[in-house]
């Protein structure tokens, strides 16, 4: 199974018999086909990097992750009391 193209946000696969055969396919059904049959999925490093989503950087969510455990070692239950008359 071949994921060919992107165009305009669509993409476009193919699916590549043992005997060299290809037939178009939607990449939905490709997939289902090749996840089912255990058959390799293939796409160029080109399609890859055009259709890629960035995730951000570890570093940055482990410095997130520290800056709330401080921000937590220096709060008490008291922090969370109410103010003014209570019913």
């Amino acid at each position: 199974m071949h994921i060919t193209d992107l165009e305009e946000g669509v993409f476009y696969s193919n699916l590549v018999f043992d005997d060299g055969t290809t037939v178009s396919a939607r990449p939905s059904d490709a997939i289902a086909l090749a996840l089912r049959t255990g058959t390799t999925i293939f796409a160029t490093e080109e399609l890859l990097d055009t259709a890629a989503i960035l995730i951000p950087d570890e570093e940055e969510d482990e410095d997130e992750v520290e800056k709330f455990r401080e921000f937590l070692d220096q709060i008490s239950p008291e922090d969370f009391q109410a103010e003014g008359p209570q019913s």
